[in-house]
């Protein structure tokens, strides 16, 4: 599973810089979510976008307006940004929605860089038994 994870990721990363090649910085972050879905959907990746993250309470499953942007491979969260810089709520965010979710990994990606490589974080939640 480990290696299958970090197979996808690699996948993901590199689809984010072919977009960001293409597109550069300066775009919403809509623009960027609908174009690296359809790059992950080129590379033959499962990709599920704005995907619901109901939370639990009592044991009742509540929608709370939470969204992933992009769900790949139903095990890999990707939260994409498009701000000056990240902030540490962006990576308590990111953090919240791998434990809401049951994710392992997740990818905090900001688009709004000059390069690609310095707008990636990769966050691997250990989960408390």
């Amino acid at each position: 599973m480990k290696h299958n994870l970090n197979k996808i990721t690699e996948a993901i990363i590199g689809a984010a810089i072919a977009v960001h090649k293409e597109l550069g910085p300066g775009l919403l972050e809509s623009a960027y979510e609908a174009c690296l879905a359809y790059e992950l959907a080129e590379r033959k990746l499962k990709v599920e976008r704005q995907k619901g993250l109901p939370v639990t309470y009592h044991g009742v499953q509540l929608d709370c307006g939470y969204r992933i942007d992009l769900l790949v491979e139903g095990l890999v969260v990707v939260e994409l940004k498009a701000v000056e810089r990240l902030e540490p709520i962006h990576q308590a965010q990111l953090l919240s929605y791998l434990r809401l979710s049951g994710c392992k990994v997740g990818l905090l990606i900001n688009f709004n860089v000059k390069v690609l490589k310095n707008g990636i974080r990769r966050f691997v939640h250990e989960f408390q038994e």
